[in-house]
């Protein structure tokens, strides 16, 4: 087995496992009757801290859990494959640091959901491209940026059914991740043909 190959599926068992535990948690909801919405994270109550752990992983219904499933699937791949040295770093911070600012700062209303986590994702890939300024940073800042640069109108306060702290919360820790890991995962090798004059470029013109 390759290098590749083995950085792509050990990528992938961990993306898709934390993605089973989402949908296990949805599925025990739905098959039992119950509502795990109590365990959402609860702005300015001691009774809600223990949100900060379990908001990420309840969801409202399969709509929404599908919503986020898929670009968590994406994104989670990208940043175990492309940044293996920082993606657990990054995840925690992203999952933890943005559940406690949403305690401290937020609405007092119940926040449930991943989306956060999107965001955080998102951002980290867009600003480590802007920051780190390598070959393949720039172009994961350029895919995700086509794929979801329309998330940035979730940061706006336009639907108030809507946890819109919680994908501004989650997209300043992913901005503050992208600036923390700035030199961690060293950029991608460089080939020598990158490095090769171009034969067809003019030679300069000097006068004499």
């Amino acid at each position: 087995m390759t290098e590749e190959k083995r950085k792509f599926l050990f990528s992938l068992y961990y993306t898709l496992g934390f993605l089973l535990l989402l949908w296990i948690i949805k599925i025990v909801e739905v098959a039992f009757g119950i509502s795990f919405i109590r365990y959402g994270l609860l702005p300015h109550h001691l009774s809600g801290l223990i949100g900060i752990i379990t908001y990420p992983l309840i969801h409202a219904n399969f709509s929404h859990l599908i919503s986020n499933s898929i670009p968590l699937l994406f994104l989670g791949l990208g940043l175990l494959y492309f940044y293996p040295e920082s993606a657990f770093k990054v995840f925690a911070i992203i999952y933890f640091l943005s559940g406690i600012l949403i305690w401290l700062f937020a609405r007092t209303a119940y926040t449930i959901g991943a989306s956060g986590l999107v965001y955080g994702l998102v951002t980290f890939f867009f600003f480590s491209g802007i920051i780190r300024r390598d070959n393949r940073s720039i172009a994961l800042a350029l895919v995700v940026t086509f794929l979801y640069g329309g998330l940035v109108w979730g940061v706006l306060p336009i639907d108030k059914t809507i946890s819109w702290e919680g994908h501004l919360f989650g997209s300043l820790t992913g901005i503050l991740c992208a600036f923390l890991f700035r030199k961690h995962d060293p950029p991608a090798k460089r080939y020598d043909w990158e490095d090769e004059p171009d034969d067809d470029k003019p030679e300069k013109l000097e006068i004499s």
